[in-house]
């Protein structure tokens, strides 16, 4: 059975709990970092999830359960129909598209995000993030019978986007690493080994204002997790308690124009063609604004996993 593993605030001290919904059973030890958990809390958590729960969850500050420092690597473009919705043949594609976020930008599941004064184009991006067990300094061939040695846990993730900045700048690290530009959590689903074939049977949705805007399952990534590690541990290293974001399904903000469309405006000069992309992205009434609410969640069809819900309201 998996575990869900919150980190929340009592005063001003974080600390580490069982989540169920009956409430949260404390850990008895102190771990700092997510790492710290990894490394030395599993006996402690174990112990803990047989324990009653004694705290509300309304009743603590829920924090993120990723903590700084840590590398976040993220997927591009990885589920069949966003492939087809941003112009590529997944049928076709034989790489992973790799790029990094901040991990300044890591921010709470029911946090406030401020949108920066400069970015218009705020995007919203619901992802399945995996987090990592252990160290990984070579290359490895990972598989689905081998996964639980080099995951951890699993949660829900947002890779916010300014795709004003990230598309004519081409600064994805910059566009996308905003300060809280990451909500993670609002908690780490510890799986067990019988719950990894979940990897590929997971429902993702996100929701603006009440509104659906992404809802797919994971049986549509185009690249598993699995070989997506194993490709990302030939060029990258990854320490405990890194995270891995592993793409977002259709239903962006963001649209990029038909084929014929794309054509005729690669031949404009590039400051024409970003000018025009810009106005026409504008119209889109789907970008974020400041009163915004973004409701954000990954559960399995049959109830066995719950990643819980992510609550984010967008601020001036």
């Amino acid at each position: 059975m998996a575990t869900n593993l919150v980190r929340f605030e009592v005063g001003n001290a974080p600390q580490w709990g069982v989540v169920s919904s009956a409430g949260i059973a404390a850990l008895s030890g102190s771990y700092p970092t997510t790492a710290a958990l990894i490394e030395h809390g599993e006996s402690d958590w174990r112990a803990a999830s047989a324990r009653p729960a004694s705290i509300p969850v309304n009743s603590v500050k829920i924090l993120s359960p990723v903590t700084a420092a840590c590398r976040i690597y993220c997927q591009g473009a990885n589920y069949r129909q966003h492939m087809l919705e941003s112009g590529m043949n997944p049928d076709e594609k034989i790489f992973n598209m790799f790029f990094t976020k901040s991990d300044a930008s890591i921010s709470a599941a029911q946090d406030t995000v401020k949108q920066p004064a400069h970015v218009k184009l705020l995007d919203y991006e619901v992802e399945l993030a995996l987090v990592f067990r252990r160290p990984i300094s070579t290359a490895v061939t990972v598989t689905s019978e081998t996964i639980k040695d080099y995951v951890f846990a699993i949660a829900v993730a947002n890779d916010l986007s300014a795709r004003d900045v990230q598309l004519p700048q081409m600064q994805f690290f910059k566009g996308k690493s905003y300060r809280g530009f990451c909500p993670i959590g609002p908690w780490l689903t510890v799986l067990d080994p019988a719950d990894f074939s979940y990897l590929d049977n997971l429902d993702l949705r996100l929701a603006v204002n009440g509104i659906v805007r992404q809802s797919d399952s994971t049986k549509n990534l185009v690249f598993k997790p699995a070989e997506t590690i194993s490709e990302l541990t030939t060029f990258a290293n990854v320490m405990a308690g890194d995270v891995l974001l592993t793409g977002t399904p259709s239903g962006c903000a963001l649209r990029i124009p038909p084929a014929p469309v794309r054509r005729i405006l690669q031949l404009l000069p590039e400051r024409l063609f970003w000018k025009l992309f810009l106005k026409l992205q504008s119209r889109r009434p789907q970008y974020l604004k400041p009163g915004d609410r973004i409701n954000a969640g990954i559960r399995s069809a049959d109830g066995r996993l719950d990643l819980g819900e992510q609550v984010t309201l967008i601020t001036t």
